[in-house]
Formats: structure tokens, sequence, C-alpha cells
């Protein structure tokens, strides 16, 4: 920007165009989104009653309360902000050391289904 002689500040063409209410105009100008594709993930605001249900469902396993406990966090949190999908992975883990049974992962796995949503 140039100053003129009496000290204030010139515009350029382009600051003249623009309206005084700048958030309006950027409005309707929305950008497509780019590189990132809808994934399933867990619905935040169905927190509370997924966590009853895999309580239910990990409460009747033979899996250790304590590893329970933590294996429920992280699930909640992989399913919250990753993906469903790498939260049944994670799962799966269990499922092949031996904590989970076949039965108890698919019904993990429909509860995550279930509690799930596109974003």
């Amino acid at each position: 920007m140039a100053e003129n002689k009496v000290g204030a500040v010139k515009k350029t063409p382009a600051q003249q165009k623009s309206s005084p209410n700048k958030q309006s105009d950027r409005r309707f100008k929305s950008k497509p989104k780019s590189g990132s594709k809808r994934q399933s993930m867990l619905n935040t605001q169905r927190l509370a009653p997924f966590k009853y249900d895999m309580n239910e469902l990990l409460s009747a396993s033979a899996m250790d309360p304590a590893k329970a406990s933590s294996f429920l966090a992280t699930v909640i949190a992989k399913a919250s902000r990753v993906s469903t999908k790498d939260a049944k992975e994670f799962a799966k883990t269990f499922l092949e050391a031996g904590d989970l049974t076949k039965e108890e992962f698919d019904r993990a796995c429909k509860l995550m289904d279930k509690y799930s949503k596109y974003r």
C-alpha cells in the first residue's frame, strides 16, 4: 500500500472492490473439500449408550476387567477419532490373542456399526 502526501493509505484496486462485510462474501464462495474421504466414525452424541452396551459385552466375557477398561477406552478413541475400521482391526488383535471369542468380537463390531455415522 502506498501513502499519499496527506498520510492516508491508498488502496489497491483489489482492496477497493471488497465489501465491508467480508464474511458474507466468503459464505457464498465455498471451496470443495479435497483429499478427505468420508469415513464411518463413532457418533459422539451416542457415546453413553455405546459405553453401556460395550461394558455389558465385556463384563460377560472372560477378559480381565482392567484389560477390558483399557480395551474399551482405546476402541472409543480409535472409533471416534480415526475410523471404526481401525477400531475393528484393533479388536481383532484381541480376538487373535484369545481375549475375545468370535461371537464377542462380532457383537462388538455390530455395536460399532450401530453407533457410528459417516463424517
